[in-house]
């Protein structure tokens, strides 16, 4: 069985977004003094750092016969075939061929992706979504845990 752990962690550029918030901040309480500046730079990059890093830290797992994706746990038994989407088959699911019941875990700065149908007649999502750099990888892990 292959194992298989993923981060969705944020782009680069948005942690130096997050610095420049507190920049920001920073120079909004200039006129208060030197005091209050420092204050602001670092609480304004602190708050934007948390929040990107909260966006950045869903997690994309294989463990223990279930697909663990951000919140959502899902048996793989309840799961059909892994169909790996490259970079436009992934924007055409995320945008006007998706279904509003369906899960996703979707992070628009990573291109490809993989979609797996529920089978599951109890349960009313149609498919899984699951954004991921290496979706070959996740739906191997994924076939794996079924053969056992």
């Amino acid at each position: 069985m292959q194992p298989y752990d993923e981060r969705l962690s944020a782009p680069r550029s948005w942690w130096f977004i997050a610095v420049l918030m507190g920049v920001s901040v920073g120079l909004i309480m200039l006129p208060f003094g030197t005091l209050p500046m420092l204050g602001g730079l670092i609480g304004g990059a602190a708050l934007a750092c948390v929040a990107v890093s909260s966006y950045g830290s869903a997690r994309v797992r294989v463990v223990a016969d279930s697909l663990v994706a951000g919140e959502a746990k899902i048996p793989v038994s309840a799961l059909g075939t892994p169909r790996v989407l490259d970079a436009d088959e992934a924007a055409a699911w995320r945008t006007y061929k998706a279904d509003p019941r369906a899960f996703m875990l979707l992070r628009s700065y990573i291109p490809t992706a993989l979609r797996v149908e529920v089978t599951d007649p109890e349960d009313p999502t149609p498919y899984v979504y699951v954004s991921t750099r290496n979706p070959e990888a996740l739906a191997a892990a994924l076939t794996a845990v079924r053969s056992v």
